[in-house]
């Protein structure tokens, strides 16, 4: 794809969040901004995640995440949670959803889900989720993918 393509795939609406996954006791948690709700009942969302990563193989043997919307304030959690780092969820005080994902409580909302199925997507997969649980954090405007830059270096994986 040209550069411009690229530039123009950022001018789609969504927010930033930080997905926490778990199985049994191992949990990670990875910044997503590819996720809408795609049912209204059961209220249900979908989610682009690359199948290569560690969180993805957490989602699919735990089958529960909780999806944590990022507040315009908080593009260094955005930024921590998208690098490919040992131990991430060090230095981030954690709850727990009823499903037993991890909730990042300086969040503004979460959505505690369980994994009803995954479906092909390209170079990803997308894991439609059913939401068991929800609740507000804390007030404030949300954040939105374009104004994160080339935080994700994701200019660099568009092809020619």
């Amino acid at each position: 794809m040209s550069e411009k393509i690229a530039d123009l795939c950022r001018l789609i609406s969504h927010g930033v969040y930080v997905v926490g996954v778990r199985d049994r006791e191992k949990t990670n948690a990875f910044t997503a901004a590819w996720l809408m709700q795609v049912s209204f009942d059961p209220v249900m969302l979908a989610l682009s995640i690359n199948p290569e990563h560690n969180s993805y193989r957490l989602l699919e043997s735990g089958r529960c995440c909780t999806v944590n919307v990022l507040g315009r304030d908080q593009m260094a959690i955005a930024e921590h949670f998208g690098r490919s780092v040992p131990d991430k969820m060090t230095g981030y005080a954690w709850q727990q959803a009823k499903t037993g994902a991890p909730v990042l409580p300086e969040s503004l909302a979460y959505f505690d889900c369980e994994l009803s199925h995954f479906t092909d997507a390209g170079d990803h997969r997308i894991a439609v989720l059913r939401v068991v649980d929800a609740a507000m954090l804390r007030n404030g405007p949300s954040m939105l993918y374009s104004q994160t830059g080339d935080m994700d270096g994701s200019s660099e994986l568009y092809q020619e």
